[in-house]
């Protein structure tokens, strides 16, 4: 069969985006969800098909079941749905690590930074990239998994990524959605977050001073003092799956009906950090405002991870900051970085000290 939208993984994230297009599609849309969770799949294939009726859209949802981490997944699954679009959701490090405690590898992310999960989060949506590149080259390609980082490494192996889901979407979607966003007056809001632009937003008001602050733009003007204007917005300490997983939904719809759209996405065309953007004729391109070139945008998303976290540097990925730190005290072999071809051996390691971490308690 041939379907329009690909969907892989089966957990909350791809969840949220199936149902969300199962009750907001405009135009026919036929949705395969692929993954190995037998009852989670049949519960998404008949949660989905209900919306579709209840909202009344011409939304279609079908599932396959398929271990992703199985040899050649990525390529039979393909061969199996030969979709337009494939949004890769799937990931052997779930997100929810930003709210765990109680080890030392959920205390290394929290003090590290989510980039001490890059890897991980690369190693299914690396082997899609690979998949699609050699066999289905006209499929977009949206990852959902840690895009702001992860679509470097994709891109440095030499694959197409449009773009990722969430992240700066989330900040975009709530400051858009906020009480103070009336007062702003006319005019689009466009913004430059990257993913560690969050973190404040899940604190109090009060204690988010001198944390770092998205770039944020009323048509052209940026606002001088965000956390003072949107102070009533404050995120789930959790994933914010609710907005970030339904971020993705109307960029979806508008690829899969060849529409115009625009908006904001992480990782667009492999970029670190988040963006404005427009979609057109399939392609997204930066929408920047009026004053800040495109180097500009890139080099202040970038010097996030370069402070602290992973960046790409050709085709090595290198580890900065902090993290370097403390991969480099646990004795993690890659802790000085790594080539982006050698990303299923790194992974193994990282892996290792995963487990070794995760069996000691969080001093």
């Amino acid at each position: 069969m041939s379907v329009d939208v690909l969907v892989t993984g089966t957990g909350m994230f791809a969840g949220r985006i199936v149902l969300d297009i199962s009750a907001t599609a405009k135009t026919p849309v036929t949705v395969m969800v692929a993954g190995r969770n037998a009852e989670r799949l049949d519960w998404l294939r008949t949660a989905g098909n209900a919306r579709a009726r209840m909202f009344g859209t011409p939304a279609r949802i079908v599932t396959h079941q398929l271990d992703l981490l199985e040899d050649a997944a990525s390529e039979r699954i393909l061969e199996i749905a030969a979709p337009r679009i494939v949004v890769q959701a799937a990931s052997i490090q779930t997100s929810a690590v930003i709210a765990q405690t109680g080890n030392k590898w959920s205390q290394l992310v929290a003090d590290g930074g989510l980039s001490a999960t890059a890897i991980f989060q690369a190693l299914i949506s690396s082997r899609m990239a690979a998949a699609i590149s050699r066999n289905a080259p006209d499929t977009h390609f949206i990852n959902c998994s840690f895009p702001d980082v992860v679509n470097g490494l994709i891109a440095a192996m030499g694959h197409r990524v449009l773009c990722g889901t969430g992240n700066v979407a989330i900040l975009s979607n709530v400051f858009d959605g906020a009480e103070a966003r009336a007062a702003l007056g006319a005019g689009a809001l466009r913004i430059l977050a990257h993913y560690q632009c969050l973190a404040p937003w899940r604190r109090k008001a009060e204690e988010r001073k001198g944390a770092p602050a998205p770039r944020v733009f009323l048509g052209d003007t940026e606002i001088d003092d965000v956390f003072a204007t949107f102070a009533d917005v404050r995120l789930t300490p959790e994933p914010a799956i609710e907005v970030s997983g339904a971020s993705g939904v109307t960029l979806i719809l508008a690829l899969a009906a060849g529409l115009p759209w625009s908006g904001h996405v992480p990782g667009p065309n492999g970029l670190p950090g988040g963006y404005p953007v427009a979609l057109e004729d399939g392609a997204l391109s930066l929408d920047l405002p009026a004053g800040v070139s495109e180097d500009e945008a890139i080099a202040w998303n970038d010097a996030f991870e370069t402070k602290n976290g992973l960046t790409i540097e050709g085709t090595q990925a290198v580890f900065h900051g902090r993290l370097a730190e403390l991969l480099e005290r646990e004795g993690f072999a890659h802790a000085q970085g790594f080539d982006v071809q050698a990303l299923e051996a790194v992974c193994k390691d990282m892996l290792g000290l995963r487990d070794r971490l995760l069996a000691q308690p969080q001093h």
